[in-house]
């Protein structure tokens, strides 16, 4: 049976309806047809980028093991630590500066932006690799305990160099609304550095991780540098002096989010160190791995969706009402399409850590099972925490983000120290839950936000069957968990499907592709 919006666009709705409110039904709609179209756009990338990710996961982890993937994820996590300081969120800031330029159709002027911001790029970048490989005895030991991987760190100080050259092509083609050449660089560069490195891990073991490293970013960068030498860029002479005036606009706004990276990544970093000082490099690696699960393969859907819902919020910021009701609605999207897939890793975590990893992995499932349903309130939060940034209220955000990453790294420390991996997992859990509050109440004093009565009503619906799907998991004996759990999924499928069909007129958009293929 036809909805009332799918019966008004066939001209079958009788006139007494009010004509208000039907158009505001079918804007509804077609607000919640554009964020499933983006999402599925995007989402194609990121499960393409995912693949590559899993099959470079699965190599190392049989090849390298955990000890392998905790020096990995050691290594990177200082080089990531270091970037957050160094690079002054140039890589987030300078899309508004280069998309500007090129919206006014001035060639002198985009080629003026894009020279200032490669200027400030190469002078962060090297910026950054010097103080690396200054500080690489003293990162060596404070995450290894000794000085044994202080050449090491020197080495890979050159990823921050290429890192910074890399995201300063891809800011090009995104700011000149090249998406295409974008999303290519993305995936032929994931490829070249997967077939890159591989052999580096297969012959050299342990000791091919630096090479890697160095290759991966090489290669990444190479990619980049091609697809944006594709956009053609007018070649002008920028004084030393206005190198540093125009710079200095893109420098003060990415300040406040590249402090609040530097602050998250820091507590990432501690998390790590107390992790390998309590329990060693191994539940590092195992650590790194569940939460690649968690925020990867299953957080897929949030970076898939903030392409497209943060400049579509931000258009509608200065109307609280408007931005209310686009929150809901992509909140309501997120939780769709999530809740099943948070069901499915509850139930089937043992098969999918095995198959992505191996079975030396199979001990922090707890931990992902206790994460997983945290990912429900992280869906919720995620969608209200863009407000702050399209409000162009940075200082809030700051503060909201140093807040949460006080009290999630304290859950973290505590978390380990009593319940090991899995207490890490409760820990997630519990951050999330405090973090949904706090952006809600900043949120409804701030900006007069507050949820609608179907989010609460969805959120309550599949946080129920989450809750009964980890109970059954963690009571029943198998193959009765895998049976009841089966089940939990199949009412959640259906239940999201039911309400999706309700926002996007799902059958009506079969019916269509349907008439359309006999009719050809």
């Amino acid at each position: 049976m036809l909805s009332k919006v799918d019966r008004f666009s066939e001209g079958e709705v009788s006139s007494k309806e009010p004509e208000e409110h039907i158009v505001a039904e079918l804007e509804k709609q077609s607000s919640y047809r554009q964020i499933m179209k983006a999402t599925s756009l995007f989402g194609g990338v990121q499960a393409f980028n995912i693949l590559i990710s899993i099959t470079r996961s699965k190599v190392i982890a049989i090849l390298l093991g955990p000890a392998g993937i905790g020096v990995v994820g050691l290594l990177t996590s200082a080089v990531d630590l270091i970037n957050s300081f160094a690079s002054f969120g140039l890589s987030t800031s300078a899309v508004k500066d280069v998309a500007a330029a090129h919206s006014t159709n001035d060639l002198h002027r985009s080629g003026v932006v894009v020279t200032v911001f490669r200027r400030w790029v190469w002078i962060t970048g090297l910026f950054a690799t010097l103080l690396m490989i200054a500080s690489s005895p003293w990162l060596s030991k404070l995450t290894f305990g000794n000085s044994e991987y202080t050449s090491a760190f020197a080495w890979i100080s050159v990823t921050l160099l290429f890192n910074q050259l890399t995201n300063s092509q891809l800011v090009v083609l995104q700011g000149m609304r090249h998406l295409n050449y974008l999303a290519r660089a993305n995936v032929y560069g994931n490829v070249l550095s997967l077939f890159t490195t591989l052999p580096l891990y297969y012959f050299f073991g342990i000791d091919g991780v630096v090479p890697a490293l160095i290759l991966s970013s090489a290669a990444s960068l190479t990619i980049a540098h091609f697809f944006a030498g594709k956009v053609k860029i007018q070649r002008v002479k920028v004084s030393k002096l206005r190198t540093v005036l125009e710079g200095r606009g893109m420098l003060k706004l990415g300040f406040f989010l590249s402090i609040s990276g530097l602050v998250t990544t820091l507590v990432s970093y501690i998390v790590r160190i107390f992790i390998s000082n309590q329990g060693g490099v191994e539940d590092v690696g195992l650590y790194n791995s569940g939460f690649q699960i968690i925020n990867t393969y299953v957080g897929m859907i949030f970076a898939a969706m903030a392409t497209d819902y943060y400049p579509r919020l931000s258009g509608v910021a200065h109307d609280n009402k408007q931005a209310a009701s686009i929150i809901n609605q992509q909140g309501e999207i997120a939780l769709l399409i999530m809740a099943p897939i948070i069901l499915f890793f509850l139930v089937f975590v043992d098969w999918i850590v095995i198959f992505l990893y191996s079975k030396k992995f199979v001990e922090i499932t707890p931990m992902i099972q206790w994460a997983a349903v945290g990912m429900l309130f992280k869906a919720a939060s995620w969608a209200i925490a863009f407000m702050f940034l399209a409000k162009g209220d940075s200082k809030l955000f700051f503060f909201s983000e140093l807040v949460t990453n006080i009290y999630l790294l304290g859950f973290n420390l505590i978390g380990y120290q009593l319940g090991g991996l899995t207490g890490l997992g409760v820990s997630f859990l519990l951050t999330y839950v405090v973090y949904l509050l706090q952006v809600y109440l900043l949120a409804r004093a701030r900006y007069q936000f507050n949820f609608e009565f179907h989010f609460y009503k969805l959120f309550g619906i599949q946080l129920i069957l989450a809750i009964s799907c980890f109970l059954a998991v963690k009571v029943l004996e198998q193959p009765y968990s895998y049976m009841v759990g089966l089940c939990l999924i199949v009412v959640s499928v259906v239940h999201a499907y039911q309400e999706l069909n309700k926002r996007l007129g799902l059958m009506a958009i079969l019916e269509n592709i349907r008439n359309r293929f006999f009719k050809k």
